[in-house]
């Protein structure tokens, strides 16, 4: 049985730093590319950023870059987001999911495997 459980949400102000974690069992961890999602309330799902399965290759949306770091450690089966200089947009619940590495092109949520249950983030201003 797959699961993938996200961590490290809360409330931070303008400016803070939050990682967060998404621990993963279940799957053989390196062959899937791990993916950060997001979605704001009364928006849709958004692609934040992705980590290929080796994690020599990062992806990230352009309202993120620079300010969040996509990482992954393949011993413990786990994926980081280091999210810094928060802003209240990056208010959302975030979540992680797992794509098998042979799937290429977009990072859309349809093309997802797995999908962990989400952490909230609260940026306030």
């Amino acid at each position: 049985q797959v699961q993938l459980v996200e961590s490290g949400g809360g409330l931070v102000q303008a400016g803070d730093s939050l990682r967060l974690s998404c621990a993963t069992s279940g799957l053989t961890f390196r062959t899937y590319a791990m993916v950060w999602f997001r979605q704001a309330p009364g928006k849709e799902r958004a692609f934040v950023a992705a980590v290929s399965g080796g994690g020599s290759r990062t992806y990230y949306a352009d309202s993120v870059k620079g300010r969040f770091r996509i990482s992954r450690d393949n011993a413990n089966n786990t994926v980081y987001l280091q999210m810094n200089a928060l802003k209240p947009e990056d208010t959302a619940v975030y979540y992680c999911a797992a794509r098998w590495v042979t799937v290429t092109g977009r990072w859309d949520s349809e093309t997802m495997n797995y999908w962990g249950t989400g952490t909230l983030v609260t940026v306030s201003s």
